[in-house]
């Protein structure tokens, strides 16, 4: 690798044509982005709006540059235009983009203190995790003070179907869902207990709407059991899930009732402390 780095700066037309035709480019592109950024920094600084010439006025940037970024932006709807007055308004995308980072740092803050609660009140991991995509990220963990437990770091991902989690999610999401997720992500064989038939999912899915929580019985590591239930926003849509995991040899068949009606319990209660609202059959499953 040394040898490939030092050998090109020995032919110097040949190195400066080759910096003149990247360095440029990168420049651009990097100066292009910070700019950008900056005339959202500025529209978030005022809900009126402003109208082109302020706005360029007030970033120190050419009208033609502003007008060139704005609707670049307005393409991806970071920004917006509001004809009638002719101003520039901070567009719902970056809304989007805030709230996902809004409701996942609010959520573990607020998820902790019950995660630990629910660790001390059954002994074993809970993890908290949100829908990526079609994929489960583990955002959070509450490790068991077991010698033996199971850990997932953090960031890992992990197929929809395959985990507790996942499939507490897909439970709660419409049938068109589940069917995506089958096509486009395939049911995996992690274990001789993996589901890999649909018809085998949706049964699964059909049991967990009927109790509340999901079990993932030895399907995605031989010799771990883990029992989760979904997370609801303000809409009712399932946005994450809380699970207990740990060794099949404690996490034994016989708890398996017990530890579902804990992280369900669990799981509302996050629910109501984000603000979430329970779907009618989730709620209906609390009353009984």
């Amino acid at each position: 690798m040394q040898s490939e780095l030092v050998k090109p700066l020995r032919n110097k037309s040949k190195n400066n044509s080759n910096v003149r035709s990247i360095i440029p480019e990168d420049r651009t592109s990097v100066q292009a982005l910070s700019r950008a950024l900056s005339l959202l920094e500025i529209l978030a600084g005022d809900d009126d709006g402003y109208r082109l010439i302020d706005l360029a006025e007030r970033s120190g940037l050419a009208a033609s540059t502003v007008h060139r970024l704005l609707t670049t932006m307005q393409q991806k709807r970071f920004v917006s235009f509001e004809s009638q007055n002719n101003l520039w308004h901070i567009g719902a995308q970056c809304f989007s983009v805030g709230s996902v980072f809004g409701r996942r740092r609010n959520m573990m803050d607020l998820a902790t203190p019950l995660m630990r609660r629910l660790r001390e009140l059954e002994g074993e991991t809970v993890t908290l995790g949100v829908i990526d995509q079609e994929e489960l990220l583990v955002l959070h963990q509450v490790e068991s003070k077991e010698m033996v437990r199971a850990i997932r770091r953090p960031g890992s991902h992990s197929p929809l179907a395959n985990t507790a989690m996942g499939k507490a999610i897909l439970a709660s999401l419409p049938e068109t869902k589940t069917s995506e997720v089958i096509q486009h992500g395939g049911l995996q064989r992690l274990t001789p207990r993996s589901i890999t038939r649909g018809t085998t999912l949706h049964s699964a899915l059909s049991a967990i709407r009927e109790c509340g929580y999901a079990i993932d019985d030895e399907e995605t590591a031989v010799g771990l059991r883990c029992v989760a239930a979904a997370v609801f926003n303000e809409s009712a849509v399932p946005i994450a899930a809380l699970s207990i995991v740990g060794p099949s040899l404690r996490v034994t068949q016989g708890r398996l009732e017990s530890l579902g009606q804990s992280v369900f319990a669990s799981a509302n209660a996050l629910t109501q402390l984000i603000g979430g609202r329970l779907p009618k059959q989730i709620a209906a499953l609390t009353l009984r």
